[in-house]
């Protein structure tokens, strides 16, 4: 089986919410929540892979990326 090399990512405020709705709808959903987020993989009627990651998590970590590199400038 060839690896899927891209995936069409969308953060949004509730994973589980838009995941029951794909699931409602017969859609196949790949729900995974880890320390770092959560996340929701889907495929697309056109077999693209897609997923859905909250926007909290996403959020806090673009904010932690930022406080480490202001940080690394003011040395």
């Amino acid at each position: 089986m060839e690896r899927t090399k891209t995936c069409l990512r969308m953060n949004v405020p509730n994973v589980k919410m838009f995941a029951e709705k794909l699931t409602r709808k017969n859609i196949k959903v790949d729900y995974q929540e880890h320390s770092w987020g959560t996340i929701a993989k889907f495929y697309d009627p056109d077999g693209n892979l897609c997923a859905f990651k909250d926007s909290k998590k996403f959020e806090e970590q673009i904010s932690d990326i930022k406080r480490m590199d202001q940080s690394k400038l003011n040395r």
